[in-house]
């Protein structure tokens, strides 16, 4: 029922980072327009202004700022999230949890008698990053969310055989959306301030190079992507958007990137600006997905919507989203081979890039996901049943 008050916790922003922020910038504004009042957390910019709100919806920005530190960070996050839900909780219906590490202060929205929805995401402790202690910590802080959550999120139907069927009742199929895509024209003096700082004297030009645009950690296969790219020997360069979690993992990629082929292999850093990304998207040669782990990822809908040639490292998670409209490598060997086969006879593929826009459209439409969301937040359990049938 519209004029609730939503709360969301979880996320470092709107649009400003990775999924979670990208759905929010979707999804916000179209709450409001259904007539939801809508606060969301934020962490405080490193740099510029601290907007009051975002198309209708209250920002609310931690005290802190988040630490540099890699430990130091993960504390400032539990404590982040914590603070948010003791903060919603005085004055929202419905606390809108994006992740598992609420811990024990879910128990303060549960005691006002507030609904708790909790959004699982992907399989957090399966990430090669986490070591294990941190792998157990995680485990933990999902059956505890789990436990107290009135309401479960899983934005991929794989991610439910995870929830356990104690907590199949409340357990909601919402998958992320996607938009049409606003056409960017090519212009490659937009990346002068990014192939700048990278040591490759390679060019960047239109329909001739290969794309990547990830967290750069081991779940998301970076490693497979370079070793595969490197053993083709292909004419076009590979570009990589995005930001190392760990200083181990960057070195082991920057080993990997010296040698033959290294000359090809373009570091353009982390990305946030919107038409910047579309514009890369829109006019690759093909774009290569790793993720290995775990939920619906924004950056492939996105990649599916651009109608982008795509290869995908190849799993339930991956294979749910693109079905046949996809190819698929599971090692550096059956991504070096699609890779040569496509530069080799690109056209003979191209029929992929409209498939894959189709079930984009689809499946994945905000008008869809919108309709499931204002049933979640508006509706009784068995309407959330009604919904879980309809998907």
């Amino acid at each position: 029922m519209a004029g609730k008050t939503i709360g969301i916790v979880g996320a470092r922003g709107i649009d400003n980072y990775g999924g979670f922020e990208r759905m929010l910038a979707d999804l916000v504004p179209r709450l409001v327009q259904k007539g939801y009042r809508v606060r969301c957390s934020c962490e405080q910019p490193e740099h510029g202004e601290r907007p009051s709100e975002y198309m209708g919806a209250t920002l609310d920005y931690f005290p802190l700022k988040a630490p540099a530190n890699y430990t130091l960070r993960k504390a400032f996050e539990l404590l982040y999230d914590s603070y948010f839900i003791a903060k919603y909780s005085r004055f929202c219906d419905i606390i809108y949890v994006l992740g598992i590490y609420g811990g024990p202060t879910l128990l303060i929205p549960r005691v006002l008698r507030k609904e708790v929805i909790i959004n699982t995401d992907g399989l957090e402790w399966q990430r090669a990053k986490y070591h294990v202690v941190e792998q157990s910590l995680i485990i933990w802080f999902f059956g505890f969310s789990l436990n107290l959550a009135t309401k479960v999120v899983v934005d991929h139907e794989q991610m439910r055989q995870y929830t356990g069927k104690r907590h199949q009742p409340k357990t909601f199929y919402i998958p992320y959306g996607v938009s049409p895509q606003k056409p960017e024209p090519w212009d490659e003096s937009r990346l002068d301030n990014y192939t700048r700082k990278n040591a490759s004297s390679a060019r960047i030009i239109k329909d001739k190079y290969w794309l990547v645009i990830a967290r750069l950690e081991p779940c998301n296969n970076i490693h497979k992507i370079i070793d595969g790219f490197k053993k083709a020997s292909l004419r076009h360069p590979l570009i990589i958007v995005g930001d190392f979690t760990n200083n181990k993992y960057r070195e082991r990629i920057t080993q990997l990137s010296v040698g033959d082929g290294s000359a090809h292999i373009i570091f353009l850093g982390a990305i946030y600006e919107a038409s910047m990304l579309a514009m890369l998207r829109q006019h690759c040669l093909a774009y290569i997905h790793g993720h290995s782990v775990g939920g619906t990822n924004p950056s492939l809908l996105e990649a599916m919507m651009s109608q982008n040639l795509i290869l995908c490292h190849d799993n339930p998670f991956n294979r749910e989203l693109c079905g046949p409209s996809a190819l698929y490598f599971s090692n550096s060997t059956d991504l070096s081979n699609l890779m040569i086969a496509i530069e080799n006879s690109a056209s003979e593929f191209s029929k992929f890039r409209c498939e894959v826009h189709r079930r984009a459209i689809a499946a994945y439409s905000w008008d869809r996901v919108i309709a499931l969301y204002d049933r979640l937040f508006g509706g009784s359990n068995q309407e959330g049943a009604r919904t879980r049938r309809e998907t």
